[in-house]
């Protein structure tokens, strides 16, 4: 079985590149390495029908992201703007950092 780490992390600005939602762009708002699947921000809306509750007195159908898979995102450079495949640096205090594969900027803010 693969590790379970993911390319993606919150906060990533991601561009969807297969399935029905292709082409979109979108924040990461929750990552599921376990699963390998990702929720980004308005992309994949579902409409779920939705029992009134305690915490939502309202019912009715609500809309939502839905998941998407791991391998149809792709991480976009802030440099360049394109999305790109993700490489690993070694910094000098020991710790680890994405990298852009196509410019070779950092991706991770340290």
């Amino acid at each position: 079985m693969a590790a379970l780490g993911a390319h993606v992390k919150k906060g990533d600005t991601v561009m969807v590149i297969a399935g029905k939602e292709r082409g979109k762009r979108g924040k990461v708002l929750i990552v599921l390495p376990t699963r390998r699947r990702v929720i980004v921000e308005k992309v994949n809306m579902i409409k779920r029908h939705q029992r009134p509750t305690q915490k939502l007195r309202q019912g009715g159908i609500i809309e939502r992201e839905g998941t998407l898979n791991l391998s149809n995102v792709m991480v976009v450079c802030g440099k360049c703007g394109q999305p790109t495949r993700t490489g690993i640096r070694a910094l000098a205090e020991g710790k680890k950092a994405r990298v852009c594969k196509r410019c070779g900027e950092m991706i991770d803010k340290t």
